[in-house]
């Protein structure tokens, strides 16, 4: 995404309530449903250039800052709010529904590796290692050949 849908879907996160940066990465991969997920290098020069700019102000806290909008930011949102709904539903456009699909089937094998790397056993670990392996290899195999592994499952 380019560095203005930055902009935008930091303006409109923070229409809704005040967050800290690593919540705003988050809550974007959330809402694209894994396909947009902003870096640390994008997100926080935006929201210097925003503070810069006087549309919010961060505040420290507990180690964390974090950035709410001002007046003048409320002000922006009420002008310009229209483009920041399309932010969403640019992102969501973005992909064809079939690589849709499959990039939500990605994010919900993270949530299940991160599961995994905090409460699995040693046998478990050694299991889930060959899977990946595996998996490595026969989606390698679907590229080399152009074939549809999917039909063979159902």
């Amino acid at each position: 995404m380019r560095r203005g849908d930055v902009r935008a879907a930091l303006l409109s996160l923070l229409a809704e309530r005040g967050r800290n940066g690593y919540q705003m990465i988050q809550e974007i991969q959330s809402r694209s449903h894994g396909i947009w997920r902003p870096s640390p290098g994008s997100v926080y020069p935006a929201l210097q250039q925003l503070e810069d700019e006087g549309l919010i102000a961060g505040t420290d806290s507990g180690g964390s800052r974090t950035y709410e909008l001002t007046g003048k930011g409320r002000g922006h949102i009420a002008e310009h709010g229209d483009v920041l709904v399309n932010t969403w539903s640019e992102v969501a456009g973005s992909l064809p529904e079939e690589m849709m699909e499959l990039r939500m089937l990605w994010a919900r094998l993270g949530d299940a590796f991160a599961q995994l790397t905090q409460v699995a056993t040693p046998e478990q670990l050694a299991a889930a290692r060959r899977l990946l392996k595996t998996t490595r290899r026969s989606i390698f195999a679907i590229l080399a050949e152009g074939g549809d592994e999917e039909e063979e499952e159902q």
